[in-house]
Order: C-alpha cells, then sequence, then structure tokens
C-alpha cells in the first residue's frame, strides 16, 4: 500500500508511518503542478494546506481510499469530488488550536501596543514615546465568531487578561467559554471580533462594508481563520477611514496575497498563514496523522 505525502509533516511522524509497513512517498518538494504524475496509484494522501486536492489532482487518483489533512480546514479538498471516487477524507482539528489560539493575541498586542511600528521605529532611530501610546486588553470586550475547539482556546486566554468574552456560534456551545449572542449583537458589543470559522458559501466575505458598518468604531478584526470569509476591499475602506482601529491577518483570500492596498496601511499587521506554524503543533498534527492512518489499516476509520 502507498502513503503519498505531499506536503511537510514533522520528521518524527514521517519516520513512524514508514514503520507500518508502507511504501512511503515523500512528494513535499515537488512542485504542485507535477503531484498528478506521482498518486496516480496511491492508496494514502497526506496534505496540508497548501495541496489543493481538486480538478486534475483529484481526477488522476486512481487507487486512492483516504486523504488526510493535516490541520482544520478543509477548503483545499473537494469534498464532493472525493465522496464520488470513494475516497474518505479526515483532518486533524485538535493538534494547532493552542497555537492559533496563541498567534490571535499575537496580533492583537502587535495592534495594541504599536509592536511593529515601534520595532521599524527604533531601527530608523526614532523614539516615538509619546505617539505610540496604546491600549489594555483588560475590560475590553472580544467577540468569537465560531466557537470550535480554536475559539474556546481564545476564550479561556481572553479570560485569564479579564476580557469580557462573548461568541456567536451556528452550532450550541457551554456558555463557560462565552455569553451566547446574535451575530449583529456581537458586532455592536466586541471592541476586539477574532474569526475562526470554516469557509464556506454562509462564511464566504461574511465581514464586509455591511457587517463592519454594525461595529464599534475603533473595532480591532483579527482573521485566523481562512482569508475568503473577509471582503479585503472592504476592510481597507474601513481601516483608512479609521472605523477599523487595526487588523491582524494571518491568512488571504489568494495565498501568497497579491500586491494589495492593505499593504500601505501602517495600522494591519500580518503573518503568512503561521497559525499552525509551531513546533508543538506540528508535533501533534503529526501524531494525529499517524494515528489515523493506523486506524484506516485497522479498519477502524
Amino acid at each position: 500500500m502507498k502513503l503519498a505525502i505531499c506536503d511537510p509533516i514533522d520528521a518524527k511522524a514521517m519516520d513512524e508511518l514508514k514503520k507500518l509497513g508502507l511504501e512511503v512517498l515523500d512528494l513535499s518538494s515537488i512542485e504542485k503542478d507535477q503531484l498528478k504524475e506521482h498518486v496516480k496509484d496511491a492508496d494514502i494522501l497526506v496534505v496540508r494546506s497548501a495541496t489543493k486536492v481538486k480538478g486534475d489532482l483529484l481526477n488522476a487518483l486512481e487507487s486512492a481510499k483516504l486523504i488526510i489533512r493535516g490541520g482544520v480546514g478543509l477548503d483545499n479538498i473537494d469534498l464532493e469530488g472525493a465522496k464520488k471516487k470513494g475516497i474518505k477524507v479526515v483532518n486533524t482539528p485538535e493538534a494547532s488550536s493552542i497555537s492559533v489560539a496563541e498567534l490571535v493575541f499575537a496580533h492583537i498586542f502587535a495592534i495594541y501596543r504599536h509592536i511593529v511600528r515601534g520595532t521599524l521605529g527604533i531601527k530608523e532611530g526614532k523614539w516615538e514615546k509619546k505617539a505610540l501610546k496604546g491600549n489594555e486588553l483588560y475590560g475590553k470586550t472580544i467577540g468569537i465568531i465560531g466557537m470550535g475547539r480554536i475559539g474556546r482556546e481564545v476564550a479561556k486566554r481572553a479570560k485569564a487578561f479579564g476580557m469580557n468574552v462573548i461568541g456567536y456560534d451556528v452550532i450550541d456551545f457551554p456558555e463557560e467559554f462565552a455569553e451566547k449572542v446574535s451575530l449583529d449583537e456581537l458586532y455592536e458589543r466586541s471592541d476586539i471580533i477574532t474569526l475562526h470559522v470554516p469557509l464556506i458559501p454562509q462564511t464566504k466575505h461574511m465581514i464586509n462594508s455591511a457587517s463592519i458598518s454594525k461595529m464599534k468604531d475603533g473595532v480591532v478584526i483579527i482573521n485566523c481563520s481562512r482569508g475568503g470569509v473577509v471582503n479585503e476591499e472592504d476592510l481597507y475602506k474601513y481601516l483608512k477611514n479609521g472605523k477599523v482601529k487595526g487588523a491582524g491577518l494571518d491568512v488571504f483570500e489568494h495565498e501568497p496575497p497579491e500586491k494589495s492596498p492593505l499593504f500601505e496601511l501602517d495600522n494591519v499587521v500580518f503573518t503568512p498563514h503561521i497559525g499552525a506554524s509551531t513546533k508543538e503543533a506540528q508535533s501533534r498534527i503529526g501524531v494525529e496523522i499517524v494515528k489515523k492512518v493506523k486506524a484506516f489499516l485497522e479498519g477502524n476509520l
């Protein structure tokens, strides 16, 4: 049985997979448009976010029975197409929750305490102490859209900072994590809004002119989920006029992002889709991948 690793995974996980009696193909360094030539007879595919199992690549799979997405989102996989071909698709949602939640606060602190401007200013010989007056998190209201695993980890940390935590989700969640509110109420009350939703038709561009207009003046928007949930043109407009105090973006509608007017603004901080890019998360993702392969081989997946 062949297992194809299409994106880099933890080295220990790679070693463990090789011990399972599989023929393990490390295709992580191959150009994505060439993958289809190498996976035709693969029984299992392991991907992260970079490999798009759609179109030609999905069509090329002649023997595949399982696709494992190391991470949370499944928008890089044609789920309906895989189902039609009889291919099971699973992910590892538990493994990266803490890392993503911590990055949310890295973005918030960068905005509230002017970390980027302060760093660049000092390097340029500036001492902008008076200009860089910031804000505390204590007493602020954070609105969490999506109260799944990551949203709950964000809530735990927000409470430790003494924040008021409100949350919205289409699925019920325990109130121990956050006060349940409607989406409109979340927009109206939040000083900071952080998104933790999948990219599906219902969430596409959910942050847009209409939703931002309902928010507090001076709101901060953090997106460490999927780029397509934010209309970047609308966000730019409100960052420019000051309605939105700042934004932290780890994800973009097109990755890597093309030149954007957002890059011109000094009230936006960026990271290159690194929510799960910690040694600890990568190790946990690797462990989960191995577990799921074992379960599949034993007929328990």
